[in-house]
């Protein structure tokens, strides 16, 4: 085992237990929504539509940003002690959005009567669902051992790889430092594997009409890190509108990888200029999640992470014969 500080790995290893921690939680609520008294009640609405959702991103000063989501809008009605409430919660679990709006609306139309149940001490929190998805535990599980077997496995393989390395380079070679960078820049040429693959399947989803609702450039201040002051940032903010089976949904990715930022406003814009207000666009949209959608299935920008993997490859080789 690589002798390596304690605290990196409880960093490779803090999302998981996050997640953990988060189905833990989430089953002592379901647990005591079971405890929950239950009435019968009618859906009254039944659609999709867009609400903003706050998203963690470490990247910007105030830790977070808004991103515009569908959800399966389900309104329904029930009556608690001669009260009359209306509650649009369904599931215990939590919902982010850009999940199963489409199966949700057609398991609770409009004027279906349901089930709900609501929280004695607050009646007016209620759902119509309060057990958690099925298997989850059993995907938690193989998920962890998934984890673990990554974060070890590597630790002690690229330990192995490294003596391996340091004894079939030059003296003045670098084995630890050729190792690192080998399979930085290896992890990289993945992550363009992985758009390339993305793009081959966008390119065969159906394609549909669609209307621009918003094309602008949004402005942010970066976190300062490491001692360094905060910037400015410039990020491309495309929205759509489109529909696909009947339901209206709101697309904020125009590409694969719509998530670019820069300082420079100008290469931003340049970026953005291509799409205007109320424009009439075609939207490719992903037939198993129709929440998903691009307006440009091809990934041109690719080639600059391919550049980066082979640069550090080179980086990789000089230090195995350099140093």
């Amino acid at each position: 085992m690589p002798d390596l500080p304690w605290f990196v790995y409880a960093m490779l290893l803090a999302p998981l237990g996050l997640l953990l921690f988060a189905a833990v939680w989430k089953s002592l609520e379901v647990r005591a929504a079971r405890e929950w008294p239950s009435t019968g009640g009618k859906v009254v609405v039944s659609n999709s539509e867009v609400r903003d959702v706050k998203v963690i991103d470490s990247e910007r000063a105030e830790g977070f940003r808004m991103e515009q989501r569908n959800f399966a809008n389900i309104v329904y009605e029930y009556s608690v002690a001669g009260r009359k409430l209306r509650c649009n919660r369904v599931s215990i679990g939590e919902d982010r959005g850009n999940f199963e709006v489409a199966e949700t609306i057609a398991k609770y139309p409009s004027g279906a009567v349901v089930t709900v149940y609501y929280n004695p001490l607050h009646p007016d929190q209620a759902v119509l669902e309060r057990d958690l998805p099925k298997g989850m535990w059993g995907c938690l599980g193989i998920a962890t051992v998934i984890v673990l077997a990554i974060v070890f496995g590597s630790a002690i393989g690229l330990h192995q790889l490294t003596e391996f390395v340091t004894t079939r380079i030059p003296k003045s070679g670098n084995g630890a430092a050729a190792v690192a960078f080998g399979a930085f820049g290896t992890a990289i040429a993945l992550f363009a594997l992985a758009f390339h693959r993305q793009a081959a399947l966008a390119r065969k989803w159906p394609v549909v009409s669609g209307t621009i609702k918003l094309s602008d450039i949004e402005q942010y201040r970066t976190a300062p890190k490491d001692g360094s002051s905060s910037k400015t940032m410039y990020q491309r903010k495309v929205s759509y509108t489109y529909r696909y089976n009947y339901l209206s949904y709101t697309g904020v990715h125009a590409t694969l990888a719509s998530s670019f930022a820069s300082t420079s406003s100008w290469l931003v814009r340049k970026s953005v200029a291509g799409y205007q207000n109320g424009a009439a666009v075609k939207v490719w949209v992903n037939p198993a999640n129709p929440s998903q959608a691009t307006l440009d299935p091809s990934v041109g920008f690719v080639w600059v992470i391919w550049i980066s993997a082979f640069a550090i490859w080179g980086v990789a080789y000089y230090a195995a014969v350099h140093g």
